[in-house]
């Protein structure tokens, strides 16, 4: 794999994994305009890694503060806290992604992955997000989260699952349509990929041990890094303007990118 081709889809991965502009379609599209070949699951697993240590970074003072209340609450049997409420919400809105995707993890890997699948999921869930925005009441917070809200936000998760939905997208419309701020509603979503970025690569790699050939390993640090730095700085602006744009410039963007897809693979 060349510099060019690594470069292109680390950044794609990285940008596009918490915007709200589903990176399947993305990585869909991205060779059919380049015209490379598929880059393996190695590099997937790689350029995943990237992204969820970029959120893991940027979140790196919640996360450390969720996971030491959660845990004293829990095990210790300590009094609970907004934090140890909040790691407590993850848990049960991850719960959803983990049941749906070991049910039809054979579905999601063949036929899901049809083109014209992730076109229409691209443009329908851009819909959806778009009247939820309109619709959004824009009036909670996370402190105000409980586990209803939770399990709600873990089954539209759950549709993240058809390519092309976006797992941001989706889950930001749940949180939306539940009357959270937009910023709290993607900070939520952004928390909940740790475990699911995290599950999704360990199965990868399950997949991935016991394969055949030479490991690559410059260009799997390379794109690992790449889409580190990509959604690092994707978080950091989204989060910081979010509240100024909305949702409907990324609704625009996958309706164009949905009809693009259309016209290219019908």
């Amino acid at each position: 794999m060349d510099l060019f081709t690594m470069g292109l889809l680390a950044l794609v991965q990285g940008l596009t994994e918490f915007l709200p502009i589903s990176s399947s379609a993305h990585l869909l599209l991205a060779p059919r305009i380049v015209g490379f070949a598929d880059q393996g699951l190695a590099f997937d697993v790689a350029v995943h890694l990237g992204s969820l240590g970029a959120v893991m970074l940027y979140f790196r003072q919640r996360l450390w503060t969720i996971s030491k209340e959660s845990l004293n609450a829990w095990i210790a049997r300590g009094p609970a806290t907004a934090a140890s409420r909040l790691g407590t919400a993850i848990v049960v809105g991850t719960i959803p992604v983990i049941i749906a995707g070991l049910a039809l993890k054979g579905l999601v890997e063949t036929e899901l992955r049809s083109p014209l699948v992730i076109a229409a999921a691209t443009i329908v869930f851009g819909i959806v997000l778009y009247v939820a925005d309109r619709r959004a009441k824009l009036a909670r917070s996370l402190d105000g989260l409980d586990l209803r809200d939770a399990l709600i936000v873990g089954l539209f998760q759950a549709l993240a699952l058809v390519p092309g939905t976006s797992r941001s997208g989706i889950t930001i419309t749940a949180g939306l349509l539940l009357g959270f701020r937009r910023k709290d509603a993607s900070e939520f979503s952004f928390l909940l990929a740790v475990p699911t970025i995290l599950m999704s690569a360990g199965l990868m790699i399950l997949d991935l041990v016991g394969q055949d050939g030479p490991v690559d390993w410059q260009s799997l640090a390379i794109g690992a890094a790449l889409s580190f730095v990509a959604a690092y700085f994707c978080i950091r602006l989204f989060l910081g303007f979010i509240d100024l744009i909305g949702m409907t410039p990324f609704v625009v963007y996958r309706l164009v990118l949905g009809i693009a897809l259309l016209w290219l693979f019908l």
